[in-house]
């Protein structure tokens, strides 16, 4: 038998700063000299130096990821305020109204630094994670959302991880029964040393079966799933710092997925919540155990004992503190009234799942852990789970913008199908294949959307949750990093107009946001004023729009020697229909009058024009209150029967919005621009403004719909009439493109797959 002691004392009273910079160094903990300063005189105050095990609970609490100690104070400014009434509850996930009877869930977050270091696993435990924020609410999965950013597929590595991180996904969603029905991916040699992996999820719930992340005094805490193992250990401390060459070493912080024992768990769980039986449910996420038992105690206004030993391992040789933080997947911690024991176990046994009694909830708030009869561990609850809070210094510096005057281009054929074939336009149809969007029989409307061998991109995934309602959820993801980069501000309402418009074009009433922030290192001024500007613009719009944000996730520290991602602040919405059976499409349907709804202006900052002909310009804004006319126009249009089809307009411009149409109903259209004005054209085919849709009338209805749209003060356009086998653009007089859809459907289907081979 060892004679080694279970746990170690850590000398913080009275070291020296190097000394305690060494301390953090060596243990792994991520924590400042000052946050160690702190600690210290807590325990100074006890008359004792902590345990290992103290310190390193302390560590995970107190990471970035964990407390959100950078962005909380921006947060509640801008975001976290005058929730709407929508919102049942927010915890692990959000909780929004749906019906009298049922709400959904959504929960959004980030595994970006596990996916460098081992693309399958981060992005498969990613979408685990995920999946347990909602089912610990008491919801039923039905939906999960990717949104991913990579270097150019030029690269090998690129490649390695965009493969890695699909297959991730796909495996693991496919195999727990949950389709993944919407996303995003996209190319910019910023992520090339660090790519992002946002994942999110929604679900459906009874409201009389809406369980909280939280204890009651008396309860025992039962440990249900998976085994406890090293795989996990210090992975919110290795999210809260930037990624180096020695972050391959940190592969062990990466936690080990496995799907086939998190589809009984979901089921289990759900059921044995259903049938009344437990008082709290939290999923082991960031942080562990000790994140997890401290989290729901502190909620339930109680404190927590454990006894340690009793956790399933699995190996021996674990060390107390490496139990306490592990994050190793497939588990969740269940709060039960000691009556209801005995049932509860009968139903993890017939799921053939572990199911331990690891501790009992207590009327003092401390969290207090026995190993082997052996105190290891005390500390106040308040004190481990509000950690701290900074208000980081920041500098708002937006790159310059200004209407770059440039030629005209002689050949409009060649730079439209470059824009078609560059990888952010090309068809991700060989991605989305590769995920079931149809397991479990609810997906109304799929990705891609379109005549049965045509298909083309859809602007959101259409959800019927419930058997005996054709009431639906309208799903949908997307920010522009190239707005981004030039100025977070308008880059960060362009994301929200545009998930509203691609909520709108399937003809849902947009309902709720959910928001990832992916950024640089906060402790820097720029990255920190990029925050800024960001939150900022998220919660004025909104605001305007009167739409909460359900869920979120911040993400610092997405940087590299070579530098820092762009601000990345993706956004997911949700939108509510009332009739699935009247979504629209974005395939063109047959030969009637194509019409855009919006203003075009001059804003060519960030589009994929400008990259092609290597120029500058002003990104484009948001007028929000044109925004929210435009929204009730247009679903009022689709309500009445007059719309046919519609997409909305953002990567490439018109150019591309009506090619996709085109490509989805294989039918061409003979259009004409004249109508916008006195712009040059390349302008009006390409410039990527705000607010703006593309819109397949019913000829029967033509006159009503343009009557419609003038009395709301939203002019349309009559941008020609889809027809024929060719896609042919002019302005007045002056031919611009005459293209066969067949030669755009090639450029188009293969752009992404010749940097695949």
């Amino acid at each position: 038998m060892s004679t080694l002691p279970l746990v170690s004392e850590v000398d913080l009273i009275g070291s020296d700063d190097d000394y305690l910079k060494k301390i953090s160094e060596d243990m792994g903990l991520g924590l400042s000299v000052g946050e160690l300063k702190i600690i210290e005189d807590y325990f100074k105050k006890r008359g004792r130096n902590p345990t290992d095990i103290e310190i390193q609970s302390l560590a995970q609490a107190w990471s970035e990821h964990c407390c959100y100690k950078s962005s909380k104070t921006l947060l509640k400014r801008y975001i976290l305020i005058d929730v709407p009434q929508n919102i049942l509850m927010g915890e692990d996930a959000g909780i929004l109204e749906f019906n009298d009877e049922y709400a959904y869930a959504v929960a959004f977050e980030s595994h970006n630094h596990p996916s460098n270091i081992e693309p399958y696993g981060g992005a498969a435990t990613g979408i685990g994670g995920i999946v347990r924020d909602v089912v610990c609410m008491g919801a039923t999965p039905v939906a999960l959302i990717d949104p991913l950013f990579f270097g150019p597929l030029k690269g090998i590595k690129s490649k390695f991880l965009l493969n890695g991180v699909v297959s991730g996904i796909s495996d693991y969603g496919n195999r727990i029964g949950v389709p993944t029905v919407s996303g995003m991916v996209y190319f910019d040699e910023d992520y090339t040393s660090n790519c992002l992996v946002n994942v999110g999820c929604v679900g459906i719930v009874k409201k009389s079966e809406i369980i909280r992340s939280r204890a009651k005094e008396g309860d025992l805490f039962i440990l249900v799933g998976g085994r406890t193992g090293r795989d996990g250990i210090h992975g919110v401390t290795f999210a809260s710092a930037e990624l180096s060459e020695k972050s391959e070493e940190d592969r062990g912080a990466v936690q080990l997925g496995d799907p086939i024992t998190k589809e009984p768990l979901i089921h289990a769980c759900l059921e044995a919540n259903e049938r009344g039986l437990l008082d709290g449910m939290k999923d082991l996420g960031g942080g562990g155990l000790s994140c997890v038992i401290g989290e729901m105690a502190l909620a339930g206004g109680c404190g927590a004992e454990i006894e340690l030993e009793n956790v399933p391992l699995k190996e021996e040789g674990l060390k107390p503190w490496e139990i306490l933080v592990s994050e190793s997947q497939e588990r969740m911690m269940l709060s039960v009234d000691p009556k209801n024991l005995r049932e509860v176990f009968c139903i993890f046994e017939g799921w053939d799942l572990l199911a331990t009694v690891i501790g009992r909830a207590t009327k003092e708030r401390f969290l207090k852990i026995k190993y082997n009869n052996e105190e290891i561990y005390e500390i106040n609850l308040n004190f481990l789970v509000d950690g701290v809070r900074y208000n980081r210094i920041y500098e708002i510096k937006n790159k310059e913008e200004k209407i770059e005057r440039f030629n005209e281009p002689h050949d409009y054929e060649e730079i439209f199908l470059s824009i078609l074939s560059s990888p952010n336009i090309a068809s991700k149809e060989s991605i989305i294949r590769r995920y079931d969007h149809e397991v479990g029989g609810r997906t109304v409307l799929k990705p891609l959307q379109g005549e049965i061998g045509f298909s083309s991109h859809g602007d959101a995934s259409v959800i019927k949750p419930l058997e005996d309602s054709y009431k639906g959820l309208a799903i949908t993801s997307d920010v522009n990093p190239s707005f981004m980069k030039i100025n977070p501000y308008k880059g960060s309402l362009s994301a929200v107009d545009e998930v509203c418009r691609n909520l709108v074009s399937v003809g849902s009433l947009p309902h709720s946001l959910a928001d990832c922030l992916n950024f640089g290192n906060p402790e820097k001024p720029l990255m920190m004023g990029n925050f800024y500007e960001s939150v900022r613009a998220l919660g004025e719009i909104a605001r305007e729009l009167g739409l909460p944000y359900s869920s979120g996730n911040v993400s610092f520290y997405n940087e590299t020697p070579e530098g820092s991602i762009p601000p990345t602040p993706v956004i997911l919405g949700v939108g509510i229909i009332e009739d699935i059976r009247k979504s629209i499409t974005s395939d063109i349907k047959g030969r009637n009058p194509i019409y855009l709804i919006g203003e075009t202006r001059e804003e060519l900052g960030g589009s994929e024009y400008s990259k092609i002909i290597s120029v500058s310009g002003v990104v484009p804004d948001v007028n929000i209150k044109v925004l929210k006319r435009s929204i009730e126009a247009i679903l009022k249009e689709m309500a009445r029967g007059n719309i046919a089809s519609c997409h909305d307009i953002s990567e490439g411009g018109i150019a591309v919005s009506l090619a996709e149409m085109c490509l989805g109903g294989n039918i061409g259209v003979e259009g004409d621009l004249s109508g916008m004005g006195k712009m040059r054209s390349d302008i009006k085919l390409f410039s990527e403004s705000n607010t703006r849709w593309i819109v397949e009338v019913n000829e029967k209805r033509e006159e009503e719909f343009v009557e419609d749209l003038n009395d709301r003060r939203l002019g349309c356009i009559y941008l020609g009439k889809a027809g024929g086998d060719r896609i042919r653009i002019s302005d007045k007089t002056k031919g611009l493109i005459d293209i066969p859809i067949a030669k755009i459907r090639d450029v188009w289907g293969r752009g992404l797959e010749k940097f695949l081979r």
